[in-house]
C-alpha cells in the first residue's frame, strides 16, 4: 500500500487541553497494524504524555508537520497553524453553525482542508463511533460529590485533575460523607453511564424514579430518570413515545419537579434540544409555598452544560482550575462568594475529560486505531470517513451544504 505519513498536532486550545489522540504506546501498535503508516508527533509542553515518553518508544518528534498526509487532534486547531491541502481530525464545532467557530469553517474551505470530524464518525445506524462522553460523566459525577463537600464542609476531595490518573480519583471516593443525601441523574447514554460508574463507587442504594419521587430516606440513595420519567406531552397523550419526543420536543412539557423537589445534589447528564422543555425554571429555585415551594438542591453539576438551556442556572462555563460557582435563586444571579444555607453551588466545566487526559486519552485511542484509521488509510466500504467530512477540495461536502449560509454570514 501507499505509505502514509499522519502528524499528531500540539493542541493549542485556550485554556490547555492535555488530552491527545495517539498516546505513545497506542502509535507503536497502530504501526503493527498498518506498516504503511508512519507516525510523527510534534512537541508540546503541555500534553498529558509528555515527549520523553514518545522518544522512549523510538517515535519521532517534529515540529514541522507539512511533509504530512494526515493531521490529528482533539480540539479545534488555530487558524495560523493550518497547512493547505491536508486531511485533518479533531472536533471542529463548526456544523452546528457556532458562531464563534465561523472563521475556522472559512479557513478550512479556503486552506482546501479535507476536515473529518469526529463528533460525525457513526456506523450505520447513525451511532456515533468515537467520543469522549463517558469520562465528562466519570469526572462529572466526581466533581459534583466533591462539591457536595465543599458546601456540606464535611469531607474534602482533591480536584481531579490533580490525580494522576482515575485509579488515584476513585480512591479519593472513600472520604466522602453522605448520610441521607438524595442523588438525581438525568440521561441514559455514554454521559449518564460514566456518571454511574462514579456513583457506583459509593456503595449506595439506588432507586426507582416512583420509590424516590414518593419516599423519604434515611440512608443516601441516588435515581437515575430518563425522558419518560422528566417529560410528558401537553396534550396528556399516552403513552409516551421517545421517538415521537426527540422528532417534536416542543409538544412536551416538564415534569421533574416531583424529582428535583427531594434532591440534595442533581447531575445532569441528558442530551438537550433548544426545543425541548428545560427541567426547571428560575422561579422553581425560589423560596415560597405551594406550587413554587423550594427545592433543596444543594449542588447541581451540570455536566452537559449548556448555557440558558436545560438548567437554566448554568450561567456560564466554569473551567478546570475554577469549576464551581455560588449562585443565587433569589436573584437568578451569580455571587462572588456563597452561603450553604441559601445558595446553590453551580459546577458546569465544559471540558471534564480533559480532567483525567491520560485515561480519556487511552480509551480515546483504542476506537481511533481499532476503527478509524484503517478506514482514513485504506477501504471504507461503510463511507465512515465520508458521512464525517465537513470540507474537501474547498468545499462544503453533500451533507454539510446546509452550512452554505453560515459560510457567507447569512
Amino acid at each position: 500500500m501507499k505509505p502514509i505519513k499522519i502528524g499528531v498536532v500540539r493542541e493549542t486550545k485556550i485554556p490547555p487541553d492535555h488530552r491527545v489522540a495517539l498516546p505513545p504506546a497506542k502509535i507503536i501498535e497502530l504501526k503493527q497494524q498498518l506498516p504503511h503508516v508512519e507516525v510523527v508527533v510534534q512537541p508540546s509542553p503541555m500534553r498529558c504524555f509528555s515527549d520523553a515518553e514518545y522518544l522512549e518508544l523510538g517515535i519521532s518528534m517534529q515540529e514541522d508537520l507539512s511533509d504530512c498526509d494526515i493531521l490529528i487532534g482533539v480540539k479545534e486547531v488555530d487558524i495560523p497553524t493550518l497547512i493547505t491541502d491536508k486531511t485533518y481530525l479533531f472536533f471542529a464545532h463548526v456544523a452546528k453553525q457556532q458562531p464563534y467557530n465561523r472563521k475556522l469553517l472559512l479557513a478550512l474551505l479556503e486552506k482546501r482542508i479535507r476536515m473529518v470530524d469526529y463528533e460525525y464518525l457513526t456506523d450505520s445506524y447513525g451511532v456515533r463511533l468515537i467520543a469522549f462522553g463517558r469520562w465528562a460523566g466519570i469526572v462529572g459525577a466526581y466533581n459534583g460529590l466533591r462539591g457536595l463537600g465543599i458546601h456540606s464542609n464535611e469531607y474534602s476531595l482533591k480536584p481531579a485533575h490533580t490525580c494522576h490518573d482515575r485509579q488515584e480519583m476513585d480512591a479519593q471516593l472513600s472520604k466522602v460523607e453522605l448520610r441521607n443525601t438524595r442523588i438525581l441523574l438525568s440521561g441514559g447514554g455514554r454521559v449518564a453511564q460514566g456518571a454511574m460508574e462514579t456513583l457506583g463507587h459509593l456503595g449506595i442504594r439506588e432507586v426507582n424514579p416512583e420509590e424516590y419521587s414518593n419516599n423519604e430516606f434515611a440512608e443516601p440513595v441516588f435515581c437515575r430518570i430518563d425522558p419518560w420519567h422528566y417529560v410528558a406531552r401537553r396534550d396528556g397523550q399516552q403513552p409516551f413515545d421517545q421517538e415521537h419526543f426527540f422528532d417534536y420536543p416542543e409538544f412536551y412539557l416538564s415534569t421533574s419537579l416531583k424529582y428535583l423537589r427531594k434532591t440534595d445534589l442533581y447531575i445532569a447528564a441528558h442530551y438537550w434540544n433548544p426545543d425541548s422543555p428545560r427541567m426547571f425554571e428560575l422561579d422553581d429555585l425560589k423560596s415560597g409555598v405551594g406550587a413554587k415551594k423550594t427545592m433543596p438542591i444543594k449542588v447541581i453539576a451540570d455536566i452537559s452544560c449548556d448555557i440558558n438551556g436545560s438548567v437554566p442556572s448554568t450561567l456560564r462555563a466554569t473551567t478546570i482550575a475554577e469549576p464551581y460557582y455560588w449562585f443565587d435563586p433569589e436573584t437568578g444571579k451569580e455571587l462572588a462568594r456563597g452561603e450553604a444555607s441559601r445558595h446553590i453551588l453551580m459546577m458546569t466545566v465544559d471540558n471534564l475529560p480533559g480532567e483525567l487526559p491520560r485515561d480519556a486519552s487511552q480509551e480515546f485511542s483504542n476506537v481511533l486505531v481499532s476503527q478509524i484509521i484503517p478506514r482514513l488509510t485504506g477501504d471504507d466500504p461503510e463511507n465512515v470517513i465520508k458521512r464525517a467530512s465537513i470540507t474537501e477540495a474547498g468545499e462544503l461536502t453533500e451533507d454539510y451544504n446546509y452550512l452554505d449560509n453560515y459560510v457567507k454570514g447569512r
